[in-house]
């Protein structure tokens, strides 16, 4: 059994069965996962009239709750993945705390921000939902504003030139289409199948935007669950079937040289 002392944690938490796909490799995805643009914080910070907690959700190595700190008071990060949190980024007002986004133990009416950030086509999205509405700060007397709001994110696959992305659409859907979890069809829809109870504020378009050399596309790349499924099953690397297709037109044939990698972000965004 897990005891959290954490502000907005309350009671004990059993643990649960979850969907893992990524603790096998959580430090390779900590140092090789793109990172969020700020202007997408800017924009949900300023949706909501305190800063008092947020709650950071499928939190994995804590990079959207480490950017979360600097503007609230306290964040409480969570995972359902040890593993995960064990790799995940100290600091000293984030509180870490391994348990599922369905079933938590926060307090009622005490968190002004959630997000989750790549993680909410994985979960049981109406028992997340009732979760989420529970824990969501209320409007009050003393602020008919003060209303929570909930944001959830997903990118789609990148892009760098023509030549590219053709080789990495054909790992992506040629190699690699077999092995995708079902919930990847979620985010190719760009979160827009999802059920979403919330009252929906619209938002600007955001984008991940990157220089990566060759190496440092690869080490992405060997974040996909697709590909370590198919490792799995097959003994065999997937990667290496494309490896010298991608280093033929990477750019003056050096690996070294550095493309501009970009990833569309779907946002959807609430309020109770």
């Amino acid at each position: 059994m897990l005891y959290f002392f954490a502000a907005g944690i309350h009671s004990t938490l059993e643990p649960t069965i979850f969907k893992d796909l990524f603790s096998n490799h959580s430090k390779d995805y900590v140092r090789s996962r793109p990172l969020y643009p700020r202007s997408l914080f800017d924009f949900l910070v300023g949706l909501v009239q305190r800063r008092n907690l947020a709650w950071d959700c499928a939190t994995g190595n804590g990079q959207a709750a480490i950017i979360l700190s600097e503007y609230f008071d306290e964040v409480i990060a969570s995972d359902a993945s040890k593993e995960q949190i064990d790799n995940a980024l100290p600091k000293t007002n984030i509180r870490y705390a391994v348990f599922p986004a369905e079933r938590t133990n926060l307090a009622d009416d005490s968190i002004d921000l959630i997000t989750v950030a790549q993680a909410l086509h994985w979960f049981d999205v109406n028992d997340f939902y009732k979760e989420a509405r529970r824990v969501l700060r209320k409007n009050d007397s003393h602020n008919a504003n003060a209303s929570g709001v909930i944001a959830a994110w997903a990118y789609g696959l990148h892009s760098i030139s023509v030549e590219i992305d053709n080789i990495i659409h054909s790992l992506y859907e040629d190699i690699l289409g077999p092995y995708w979890s079902k919930e990847r069809k979620v985010v190719e829809d760009k979160y827009q199948s999802l059920p979403f109870p919330f009252e929906e504020i619209e938002a600007p378009v955001f984008k991940i935007e990157l220089d990566w050399n060759l190496s440092e596309l690869m080490r992405y790349l060997y974040t996909w669950s697709s590909v370590q499924e198919f490792i799995h099953k097959n003994n065999s690397d997937p990667i290496k079937q494309i490896y010298n297709d991608l280093a033929a037109v990477w750019g003056k044939r050096n690996s070294s040289h550095k493309n501009r990698v970009i990833w569309p972000i779907y946002l959807r965004v609430g309020k109770v």
